[in-house]
């Protein structure tokens, strides 16, 4: 995909001062070059997205130190690189548990059909699609999204409760948003 460098130094001019919607573009434009480079690293998509996540919340936090005379990419990739050396780092030093790739598979298997009281008081047909098209989303994704619509949390608030950075939040909630539009588009 060609990217128009004038366009990308426009955004990333507009997100150093804090512009939303640049953010969600640079998201847009790089998520998937900065997860493949994960994927390929970890061999397991679970950490190749935390990691992508850690990357654009890092970024997106550090963005006013980016010197507009290197590549953007360059700049994600070489964070990545960081945030995927301090996750074996910590893993290392910690005493967890390890889990096989097929426990981790039989965890996303569980299938909670238990109606919530909200979905039980909810008969709207456009809210109800909804609710079904963000079930179809990773657990952490509906959880998130959840939090922040349904609950309506602030930022601060869901960072408290999943215990994350608040930039980490954001990055989620825009991969959540990303990811349900992706599937009601469908």
């Amino acid at each position: 995909m060609e990217i128009n460098q004038e366009k990308l130094l426009d955004h990333i001019q507009k997100a150093k001062k804090g512009n939303q919607i640049s953010f969600n573009y640079l998201l847009d434009t790089y998520w998937s070059s900065v997860y493949s480079f994960q994927l390929k690293r970890t061999q397991n998509e679970n950490d190749a997205e935390d990691i992508a996540i850690q990357t654009f919340s890092k970024a997106f936090d550090k963005i006013h130190t980016f010197d507009e005379q290197y590549q953007f990419k360059t700049w994600l990739i070489a964070i990545s690189k960081n945030v995927h050396i301090d996750l074996l780092r910590k893993r290392k030093s910690s005493n967890s548990i390890a889990t096989t790739k097929q426990q981790e598979e039989e965890v996303y298997k569980v299938i909670d059909d238990t109606p919530s009281p909200e979905d039980e008081i909810i008969t709207e047909q456009n809210l109800a699609k909804l609710l079904k098209d963000i079930k179809q989303l990773k657990p952490k994704y509906q959880e998130i999204i959840n939090l922040r619509y349904f609950q309506e949390l602030s930022y601060k608030e869901i960072s408290e409760q999943l215990n994350e950075p608040m930039n980490n939040v954001k990055v989620k909630l825009l991969r959540a948003k990303k990811l349900l539009a992706e599937i009601i588009k469908k």
